[in-house]
């Protein structure tokens, strides 16, 4: 028997969208829409796995979900072997050959090969925050966030590195950790040989080409090239510092701040592992200036010689003597 197609003619769709929700602006062309819709607003999930805490709001999600118990992965790439549970996720894979990005955002001109990101993306516009904490006022874009989030109040830290021990709440944390040890640097400059193994750090290697310090503080004269970083200065003029040591009387405005001097002083963990030499700090910052001494790379650049070092504070002990002269 052949098979029957589940499309629909473009001309034969319903124009207008009588089903309108009664607790924000969304309206829909099919009532079986707004029901879907309506989860987002009650977020009963009724569809519940019985081998797992999973749960949902849609039998078909359910029904995908248990094909990760089972191990079946009937969605197969015709280009190469990748197989997977997910209808989506092969439409995701797909593009990586086809390079096919239909989905654009109107407001900034990003595309996107899957639909589901775009309207992620479209909340940066929007400003909407659909996922929120109910132990603080936090709110998020993105369920991922939020998780990450939650870990903050439960302690939770169910990842743990096989090399080293260290543990984290975010799976893809850590993923970045353990390139500490592997050594992999994935984000490079297209300016000059650097490369690290954050996206993050990139972008802040990135700024020293451009020069670009857009984050300026309203109190004093500083300006960052990150938002975090300027969130972290504020803490100087705030002084809040409600992360506190449960060891000693130490307290940080950070909670990063926090962790590293828990690891530091009370742990004497050093996670962070150089993969060409194998020194190893309880810091990030540190293995990142450490690595400068494999790379050669110098940054800090005096504006009045030709002198340039890998440490901001060699550069200011540098240029005191310039100020003497």
């Amino acid at each position: 028997m052949a098979e029957r197609s589940c499309e629909i003619p473009v001309d034969k769709l319903p124009t207008d969208k009588p089903h309108k929700c009664d607790q924000c602006d969304y309206s829909a062309a099919r009532k079986f829409h707004l029901d879907q819709h309506m989860v987002k607003h009650t977020g009963e999930k009724p569809y519940k796995c019985d081998l797992c805490d999973h749960a949902t709001a849609w039998k078909s999600n359910l029904n995908q979900h248990m094909d990760t118990h089972t191990g079946e992965k009937p969605y197969k790439c015709d280009q190469c072997d990748f197989s997977t549970a997910w209808r989506l996720s092969l439409a995701e894979h797909k593009a990586k050959h086809t390079g096919d990005k239909p989905y654009m955002c109107e407001e900034c001109g990003f595309r996107t090969a899957d639909r589901g990101n775009l309207s992620v993306h479209m909340r940066k516009h929007t400003g909407e925050r659909p996922y929120k904490c109910d132990q603080c006022d936090y709110s998020a874009s993105q369920k991922g966030n939020l998780d990450r989030h939650m870990a903050r109040h439960t302690g939770d830290k169910p990842y743990m590195c096989g090399e080293c021990g260290f543990r984290m709440a975010d799976r893809s944390h850590l993923s970045r950790h353990m390139r500490t040890h592997t050594g992999e640097k994935p984000y490079k400059c297209d300016q000059c040989d650097y490369s690290a193994a954050r996206k993050d750090d990139l972008n802040q290697h990135m700024a020293k080409h451009t020069g670009d310090k857009s984050y300026r503080c309203d109190q004093c004269n500083f300006a960052a090239t990150q938002k975090s970083i300027l969130s972290q200065h504020m803490s100087k003029h705030t002084g809040p510092k409600p992360y506190k040591c449960d060891q000693c009387d130490y307290s940080s405005g950070h909670k990063g701040h926090l962790d590293q001097h828990i690891i530091a002083r009370h742990t004497g963990d050093k996670p962070y592992m150089c993969g060409e030499c194998g020194y190893r700090t309880a810091y990030r910052s540190a293995l990142a200036i450490h690595m400068r001494t494999h790379t050669g790379e110098k940054p800090y650049k005096c504006d009045q010689c030709d002198f340039s070092t890998t440490t901001k504070g060699h550069l200011d002990r540098h240029m005191a003597k310039h100020n003497r002269e």
